[in-house]
């Protein structure tokens, strides 16, 4: 009995650990709001300029283009924004931020933890913006709110899988610097080659097969047909699939670096 109970207190201490280390990175956005500028700015930007540039080019016009944009534009911002975590995580071991933490007495993945937990907060304002832009364009979801909703959170799931193997990138490299160019050069090239700027079947023959596998194309997809028809198809269970098994793999090789390292 004595051992249930402190077991209960350890995993409350934990969360609660995890829960100040989460509002302690929420309160760096809230005294630097530019570190917001890739999931507000951004999606807004890229949005109109997507759709008033190739809209006409690839679906005739812009309204024919927003079904297409608009979820594109919402996974690319949020895998750009699930790199963040690994750019955050190695300022704070080059800044030394760790060795102090080392020193207090908190749970010692507490800090790798809540820095995963608060990207939720950017993801949700990615969601919001890339969305918000979409619906004063034009763009309505055929299956309603509630079924946008689920749309999004599968969205938002799929970022905070993928933010583990950015946080494993961030661990192994040597600069902030270096995480930036991968996450770029890793977005735009999974972007690029999926369905999320244009129809599969428009792109050459040779990379139809590997935009058709991209995990990208199943995140997608499974927006798309969640929000536009309600329905949870393969490409949903797809993106869960993928995601538990990312989480499953990276997540402990990454904990395991983790421990090593602090």
């Amino acid at each position: 009995m004595e051992s249930m109970v402190s077991k209960q207190n350890n995993l409350k201490s934990a969360l609660y650990d995890i829960v100040v280390m989460a509002k302690r990175n929420i309160l760096k956005i809230k005294h630097n709001p530019d570190k917001l500028i890739d999931v507000t700015v951004i999606p807004i930007f890229f949005m109109i300029v997507f759709s008033y540039l190739f809209g006409g080019a690839i679906a005739g016009g812009v309204q024919g283009y927003l079904p297409i944009i608009v979820p594109g534009i919402l996974i690319q911002t949020l895998v750009m924004s699930s790199a963040a975590t690994g750019t955050q995580l190695r300022e704070d071991l080059d800044t030394g931020v760790f060795d102090r933490f080392k020193s207090l007495p908190v749970v010692r993945i507490a800090p790798l933890a809540g820095l995963v937990a608060s990207d939720i907060l950017r993801y949700v304002a990615a969601a919001f913006f890339s969305i918000g832009t979409g619906f004063i364009l034009g763009w309505r979801p055929e299956a309603g709110f509630g079924w946008l909703i689920v749309a999004s959170l599968l969205a938002i799931f799929g970022a905070c899988a993928i933010s583990w193997v950015f946080a494993l990138i961030g661990l192994l490299s040597k600069s902030a610097a270096t995480i930036s160019s991968i996450s770029t050069m890793v977005t735009m090239m999974m972007s690029f080659l999926s369905n999320a700027f244009v129809p599969i079947d428009t792109l050459p023959h040779f990379l139809q097969s590997v935009a058709e596998h991209n995990p990208i194309t199943y995140l997608v997809t499974a927006f798309k047909d969640l929000a536009n028809h309600g329905e949870f198809t393969s490409s949903a269970s797809m993106t869960i699939f993928i995601g538990i098994l990312l989480i499953m793999i990276v997540a402990p090789i990454t904990v395991r670096i983790y421990n090593r390292k602090i």
